[in-house]
């Protein structure tokens, strides 16, 4: 799971060179959407492809929805985007201020999601009120929930992955990490042996909670509209669910 955040959310996702826009009618005369994945960031996307990710499961669908193929443009690092060739990132965040400096343009949201508080099935806490000067926290570097909760005066330790404050907490290093519901549910399905509990997200702290959409490269209306189409009917037949639902990941419907 190692740099999904940077491809979950598209915030850190940087074009600092103009990419060139593809139209629908462009992608209908090539054949193929392009998605941009990083290889290595299960439940996101694998180029191992076993299993291939929801990214790229929902990619196909959602090529089949516009009557083409999906191509998968790998990319590791933000710099990598400059040269790409793809037509979408999918799990980005759905705020027009959040894309500011990725320039993608948003379609319409597919599910809600933000940062809840993993911790051991046995835990007495509730929520992140109950957190307190005894109860430690891992939380990502430089992330907006690491600045909230260590307003709060709460103990935390800092990771540079969702999966190393996952482990960490399963080896009773912390009492809570502070992680996407994501994240925590694809632990506890490839870890059925020390499962989590996942807490209720706080949607009154507004800074951790958001939608998320696919995330369009300079698209012209049509392809915006055909995006838009898509995901409608595939929420509406219960595709993008069932996907998810295979990581172990239960959608809470965007707000």
């Amino acid at each position: 799971m190692k740099m999904i955040l940077s491809l979950m959310i598209g915030a850190a996702i940087l074009l600092s060179a103009p990419a060139q826009a593809r139209t629908l009618e462009a992608i209908r005369s090539s054949g193929e959407l392009g998605l941009c994945a990083h290889p290595n960031s299960l439940p996101f996307a694998s180029k191992a492809g076993d299993p291939p990710g929801f990214q790229v499961e929902l990619g196909r669908a959602l090529a089949r929805e516009l009557g083409v193929s999906l191509r998968l443009d790998w990319i590791i690092t933000q710099y990598q985007m400059r040269s790409a060739a793809c037509d979408i990132l999918l799990d980005i965040i759905a705020d027009r201020e959040a894309q500011g400096e990725t320039r993608l343009r948003i379609s319409k949201p597919y599910y809600r999601t933000g940062v809840a508080l993993a911790v051991p099935s046995s835990s007495a806490l509730t929520s992140f009120k109950s957190l307190n000067e005894h109860t430690k926290v891992g939380v990502q570097v430089g992330s907006v929930a690491a600045m909230i909760i260590g307003q709060r005066r709460v103990p935390t330790s800092t990771f540079g992955f969702e999966s190393d404050s996952l482990d960490a907490l399963s080896n009773n290093e912390l009492d809570a990490a502070a992680v996407t519901p994501t994240a925590a549910s694809y632990f506890n399905l490839t870890h059925p042996e020390r499962p989590l509990r996942i807490l209720d997200r706080d949607e009154s702290v507004t800074d951790l909670n958001w939608n998320v959409a696919v995330g369009m490269v300079r698209p012209d209306d049509a392809l915006r509209g055909a995006i838009d189409g898509a995901i409608d009917r595939l929420r509406a037949d219960g595709t993008i669910e069932r996907i998810y639902r295979r990581y172990g990941i239960v959608l809470e419907a965007p707000r």
